[in-house]
């Protein structure tokens, strides 16, 4: 992390009118959450259970296999002892600072909220919140974790899961509507810790027509070339480094 392309962050964060966040699994794996497409998260999948993980989560997996599915859901993406991390915390302030117009997020685990950020879009929904299949009864996560491997509804016997989107499944058009105009209204995008390769989260990036757009991640990413800054460097880090120069020297 070279002191300049913070020094660039922290003033691009400053200077714009309209910033939005864009994140994925590598924002909370720095909260001890796994990201179960990475090499070590496809190589356990396949020894533990037989299965990719994009199996394992897909519709087909949840219809066909529902026990399998449920025993990997709750092994693998429950996650109740993860804390937000620095990146967390730091966009939750930006936005409390008026610096932070919305966060975008591919992850389920809902800590952007639980670190106090209120704008938040959800892609593939969030792992906190479950419903019955047949009448739509709603249900929490401790209500899932109290019950057999397979969660049933108390009021018509249905099966409860996750009010997440699963492979073959698509995105909620209203949250993908209001992810869209934010991205569309934006004048800097931040995009942290996602290889953008899962369609269609990483198809919003063609919206964005704003001053710049910046990139953090460990690794390369298809949009690397069209970004006026690129990062590679651990999220939390990053961000925490620019939000404390953004604090002592506040732009003029």
């Amino acid at each position: 992390m070279e002191t300049n392309q913070i020094q660039e962050l922290s003033r691009l964060i400053d200077e714009s009118k309209n910033t939005v966040f864009f994140g994925g699994a590598g924002v909370s794996t720095e909260s001890g959450i796994p990201d179960f497409r990475s090499e070590s998260g496809l190589y356990k999948a396949r020894s533990d259970y037989g299965f990719s993980p994009e199996e394992l989560l897909s519709h087909t997996c949840f219809i066909r296999e529902t026990k399998l599915f449920f025993r990997y859901y709750r092994e693998n993406l429950i996650s109740l002892d993860a804390k937000p991390n620095a990146a967390h915390i730091v966009l939750a302030k930006l936005e409390e600072a008026g610096k932070l117009q919305a966060v975008i997020t591919q992850n389920v685990d809902g800590l952007h909220q639980a670190a106090g950020s209120k704008n938040v879009f959800e892609l593939h929904g969030s792992n906190w919140r479950h419903y019955c299949v047949k009448c739509k009864a709603k249900y929490t996560l401790e209500y899932i974790l109290s019950q057999d491997v397979i969660p049933r509804c108390e009021k018509c016997g249905g099966v409860v899961r996750p009010d997440v989107v699963l492979y073959e499944e698509g995105l909620d058009e209203t949250v993908l509507g209001a992810a869209v105009q934010a991205i569309s209204n934006a004048g800097l995008l931040i995009v942290g810790g996602t290889s953008l390769a899962v369609y269609p989260a990483a198809g919003l990036l063609r919206y964005f027509s704003g001053d710049a757009l910046v990139l953090i991640n460990k690794s390369e990413t298809p949009a690397d070339r069209d970004a006026r800054l690129v990062i590679r460097d651990f999220i939390g880090q990053t961000l925490s480094a620019a939000y404390e120069l953004l604090e002592q020297h506040p732009h003029q």
